[in-house]
């Protein structure tokens, strides 16, 4: 092994950044990341529903990528990894309009039409996953439904490529069209055994398979920048730096840099989506899985992530974008200082809630929710606050339990990563209401998979999962909470 530098794309549902990170696997090692840009990831609101601006997006990447080769021109390689399910569909070189969001509305009809072909019983023995109303088949089939009316050709029949967030960037640097197994997996296209396309089903639901490409494996090197782009990032770029498949799902890269014993361990990965579940060899898609709602998604080497999706900090940054719309200004650090101070009793709602899904105004909802259910409604932003930070603990602590029942693994530490390890109350919380320690950190988890499975691509890294977690494990101290 050798030592070297990688440049991280980390695309979240809020922002994204580029870091740099620096892995020398030689003796006891060393890992160090470091952020050189960071920028905002905002929805637009068009007349043809709510999209992401990935136009915007790609040019904030290539402008932290230049930024990247300026400070380390010796970079290796560069990765990219992003939230899950959206797409974007590609006739020639040409995208077709921006891609949807998934927390636009149009997916209802979609769901109705899949499940009239294939129920959902019969989709959880194929392809593992919970039901979201927003994975991939059913926004593929909303866009049947767009195009049903028969007098205008819907954009499925004019596109030869569709290409999910990761694999776009990745296309628009190397000009090579792919799809990485770790987010395809999220589609429901996927077969839960054969980690190929169901052909089957993608035609059972009318589906062009032509227009899904080959997949490939994390660590696999999906191609050279393409001369323009080399270019356009500057002189730090001329040699032939390569464009390597990480675990591009956001979560698997994060559950690669969990410093964990997975067959004692459960994971949280906190964000805008609070993910709660183990690592397995294995899949699970039993009826009591099925049940439960939880899924069996692909992460880096083989493993399965059998996890279950909790609506996340979302509730609260939503929240505080609606009081700041109202006209009020927000200090979190301040609401949440308030917010630990509250001794009431507050409601503790359900965050799996659906209506709590689509942007807007969230305190109503939560307190539509209490009034329902005969629950305290909350009078106070800190008191909105807590009942969120206690809801969202109790849902973490339900789905802890619910995976080691469903999985076998007897979960005596969890470990809980990304920006909800920062949240003091949040962590606290989880502990107590699981009854179990909870390890909190590293905060950017998803950057620093994607910074080891480039950096084990390029030699700079031990070739398994419990090498790289090995780094993680010395690089980064957590946090420790006990249950009280």
């Amino acid at each position: 092994m050798s030592a070297g530098t990688v440049a991280a794309v980390d695309l979240g549902a809020t922002s994204g950044r580029v870091i740099l990170g620096r892995v020398d696997g030689r003796g006891a090692g060393a890992l160090e990341i470091r952020q050189v840009a960071r920028f905002s990831n905002d929805p637009v609101q068009l007349a043809s529903g709510l999209h992401w601006d990935l136009t915007g997006l790609y040019r904030n990447v290539t402008a932290g990528l230049t930024q990247a080769l300026r400070e380390a021109p010796d970079v290796a390689s560069i990765g990219v990894d992003s939230w899950a399910v959206d797409y974007a569909l590609l006739r020639g070189e040409r995208m077709l309009g921006e891609p949807f969001h998934y927390r636009d509305e149009r997916t209802a009809a979609g769901v109705e039409a899949v499940h009239a072909i294939a129920p959902f019983d019969e989709l959880y023995r194929r392809n593992g996953l919970q039901f979201l109303p927003f994975n991939t088949l059913y926004q593929l089939a909303a866009e049947q439904h767009d195009a049903s009316d028969g007098v205008r050709p819907g954009w499925l029949d004019l596109a030869d490529t569709l290409l999910l967030v990761p694999d776009l960037i990745g296309f628009q640097l190397t000009g090579r069209r792919v799809a990485e197994r770790t987010n395809a997996s999220t589609t429901g296209l996927l077969g839960i055994e054969s980690r190929e396309w169901d052909d089957e089903l993608i035609e059972r639901l009318g589906l062009p398979a032509s227009v899904f490409p080959s997949l490939i494996e994390p660590g696999e090197t999906i191609g050279s920048l393409r001369p323009e782009v080399a270019a356009e990032l500057g002189p730090g770029s001329r040699h032939p730096l390569s464009v390597v498949a990480v675990g591009s799902h956001d979560t698997a890269s994060a559950v690669v840099a969990v410093p964990m014993q997975p067959e004692s361990a459960a994971y949280i990965s906190c964000g805008t989506w609070g993910l709660v579940g183990v690592e397995l060899e294995h899949p699970v898609t039993s009826d009591a899985a099925r049940a439960a709602n939880f899924t069996n998604e692909g992460g880096v080497d083989g493993r399965v992530r059998f996890l279950h999706n909790v609506m996340g900090l979302w509730l609260l940054s939503e929240s505080v974008r609606e009081w700041e719309r109202g006209g009020e200004t927000v200090d979190l650090a301040a609401l949440l200082a308030a917010a630990a101070s509250v001794t009431a009793p507050v409601a503790v709602f359900d965050a799996n809630d659906p209506r709590f899904l689509a942007p807007g105004d969230l305190p109503g909802r939560i307190a539509e929710w209490c009034r329902e259910h005969d629950e305290p409604i909350p009078g106070s932003p800190a008191e909105f606050a807590r009942s969120i930070i206690e809801s969202l603990a109790q849902a973490f602590a339900d789905a802890v339990r619910t995976a080691s029942i469903l999985s076998g693994v007897d979960v005596e530490t969890i470990h809980i990563v990304g920006g909800g390890a920062l949240n003091e109350l949040l962590c606290q919380r989880t502990a107590d209401r699981a009854e179990i320690a909870v390890l909190a950190g590293p905060v950017e988890a998803t950057a620093i998979g994607n910074v080891l499975v480039q950096a084990r691509a390029q030699g700079f890294a031990g070739s398994d999962l419990e090498s790289l977690r090995a780094l993680v494990a010395t690089a980064f101290t957590p946090r420790r909470y006990e249950p009280r």
